[in-house]
């Protein structure tokens, strides 16, 4: 049996840590990978007007329309998207199954611990979608307190679903469901009597249900509640997000950013200044 000496070994060992080093070094970032290739993908949930699928396929809304843009100022030129419930898109995110979240998800201190977000790119308040005439009286979360018959529906992993609780509801009056179609049907088919979701949201829910239905108007919400969406990324790729954060700075709020945003409900009154680090704060 040939042996081998201690200096042979020794040499051995240095040699494999410096190929482990050397490809240490040569790892790409999530952000010189994408600008190499020039692709990203993207992970949505259906839920319009933020992100949704189109009956052909396409894949649109309000947060891949933006992403298309800005993406393609940093030199990324094709857009892959990958449909994921609501609940399953940051653990998709961290999993690698995309590089950003582009579905209007909101900025909260709880979500910052997991992902890295944007600064804001709209803001936007809450409603409830009801049945025509809206006979339980509804007009906020205290009204569906008082009453232990009404059933709320909340798509699942949401902020409102956070709200709903804080404002007393229990869990026996929550439905927690899996899309915004899942809250139509629970709507329309008076298993629950309001699902909850932005106004946007709610008012395309409404239109897609027809004459059953209705968006309420007077929603009485906490202002603390008004919803800023952002771009969401793993923390490990602090060098995207800014670099993304840059671009998307210097076009919201253009000619060309409200003609973008305009076919899916966005106008002047979306905007905001808030950034990232004060939504941060608790």
């Amino acid at each position: 049996m040939k042996t081998i000496s201690k200096t042979s070994a020794v040499a051995a060992l240095i040699g494999i840590a410096a190929i482990g080093l050397c490809t240490a070094a040569s790892a790409e970032t999530t952000l010189e990978r994408v600008q190499r290739t020039g692709e990203i993908r993207i992970g949505y949930a259906n839920e319009a007007p933020f992100a949704y699928t189109l009956p052909d396929g396409k894949v649109t809304g309000e947060s891949p329309e933006i992403a298309k843009i800005v993406f393609n100022k940093i030199g990324v030129t094709k857009i892959d998207a990958v449909l994921t419930e609501w609940g399953g898109l940051i653990p998709g995110l961290m999993a690698g199954r995309f590089d950003v979240i582009a579905a209007g998800m909101y900025v909260t201190p709880e979500r910052l611990q997991q992902v890295l977000f944007t600064d804001p790119h709209y803001q936007i308040g809450d409603t409830l979608l009801v049945a025509k005439g809206n006979p339980f009286k509804l007009h906020s979360y205290a009204d569906i307190v008082k009453n232990p018959k009404v059933k709320l529906a909340v798509m699942s992993g949401t902020a409102e679903y956070t709200y709903a609780r804080e404002a007393g509801i229990s869990d026996s009056q929550i439905m927690q469901v899996p899309n915004t179609t899942a809250e139509l049907q629970a709507v329309r088919t008076r298993r629950a009597q309001a699902a909850v979701g932005t106004q946007l949201t709610m008012k395309d829910l409404a239109v897609k249900g027809g004459k059953r239905v209705e968006a309420i108007t007077t929603f009485k919400d906490d202002p603390a509640h008004i919803g800023y969406g952002a771009l969401a990324f793993r923390k490990d790729d602090k060098d995207l997000r800014d670099a993304v954060n840059v671009a998307l700075k210097a076009w919201v709020g253009s000619e060309e950013h409200l003609k973008t945003v305009a076919p899916f409900g966005f106008d002047n009154s979306n905007l905001t200044t808030k950034t990232v680090e004060e939504l941060a704060q608790p």
